[in-house]
């Protein structure tokens, strides 16, 4: 297969890019050279801007079996997608999130049916509003779509906990740390290297046609345990303090937005369909491995150790109110 990876150098879309290539898939990626991921030996690499208009002419002559586009976040960006692979391509996968999923939802797992409605976040309903294009195009001009919803996916490189590196560096250093709500909601976390396990199957896959799919692992951790997880690979016991939602909203609203939007509620999914797309599919990577592999990957190296001294007042604000109301 020949495939267009729009992107290709994310914290997914490189994993991805990896294993596409260790198949055999004849990879190639559209980007602006503007990442230290490393690109995958063997990918052919095009130089250019998705959303420059001068980029038809670095696709000038290429057909595709699947393009992919990794970076699409509105209607506009899919609807030029429509545009430039319309007729050249024999599948095109949107990237979505699972963000776009009812919130709170009215009953779990999640599955691919499950409403999409977010009244919190902007950049979900934004994706909504991509698939509802996209779905459009499908059924008026049979544009052959796939929609992918990768839910919290993470490698080495990414904290899953509010703060991220600063968060762990709290914890190493005795401080108190936020977590969502009173930590017992359930919370889905998937190592990259599983989730390209179920994706790379999807490309080409003529039964992935005109279908929805999000790719997830089935462990569900709830907040509590993932601080607790990531606090044993830093050798530490965590200081968990638990603030609701609407309070970090009331002192960053963007943020709180993105909290209330995709974190605070429970989000546990059933993953049926995958498994029927890509046959053998599963997640084998627990979070008790990836947290050790995050501690790994930031003690390697001090320069990645990154404290953001904003976000550290920040944190000491909120729990500093919190405890004001409630010592």
């Amino acid at each position: 297969m020949k495939v267009l990876f729009i992107g290709g150098t994310g914290v997914i879309s490189s994993a991805c890019a990896q294993r596409a290539v260790e198949t055999g898939i004849e990879l190639y990626l559209l980007n602006r050279g503007r990442t230290q991921r490393p690109i995958p030996p063997g990918a052919h690499v095009l130089r250019g801007d998705i959303r420059d208009p001068a980029v038809a002419d670095v696709l000038a002559g290429h057909t595709w079996d699947v393009v992919v586009d990794w970076i699409a976040f509105t209607s506009e960006h899919v609807q030029r997608d429509i545009e430039l692979f319309g007729d050249r391509t024999g599948q095109y996968i949107f990237i979505s999130s699972a963000s776009v999923y009812q919130t709170p939802p009215a009953s779990l797992p999640i599955t691919e049916s499950t409403m999409l409605d977010n009244p919190y976040w902007a950049y979900s309903r934004n994706k909504i509003a991509c698939e509802e294009a996209l779905v459009q195009a499908y059924r008026e001009h049979k544009f052959p779509i796939t929609i992918v919803r990768p839910s919290h996916t993470y490698d080495q490189t990414k904290v899953p906990l509010f703060g991220r590196y600063t968060a762990l560096h709290r914890m190493r250093q005795g401080k108190k740390v936020i977590v969502y709500g009173d930590g017992t909601s359930l919370w889905t976390l998937t190592h990259v290297v599983d989730f390209a396990r179920g994706f790379v199957p999807l490309l080409g896959n003529a039964r992935a046609i005109g279908e929805a799919v999000h790719i997830t692992s089935d462990e569900w951790l709830n907040w509590n345990q993932i601080y607790t997880i990531m606090a044993q690979a830093l050798g530490v016991e965590p200081r968990l303090v638990h603030v609701p939602a609407d309070l970090i909203a009331a002192f960053d609203a963007e943020l709180g937005a993105a909290v209330l939007g995709d974190k605070s509620a429970s989000m546990v999914f059933d993953n049926s369909k995958i498994k029927r797309l890509a046959p053998g599919f599963h997640c084998a990577i627990p979070f008790s491995q990836g947290a050790r592999e995050i501690v790994a990957w930031y003690d390697a190296d001090s320069a990645r150790q990154v404290i953001d001294p904003a976000f550290d007042a920040f944190i000491d604000r909120v729990i500093t109110a919190y405890e004001s109301c409630f010592p």
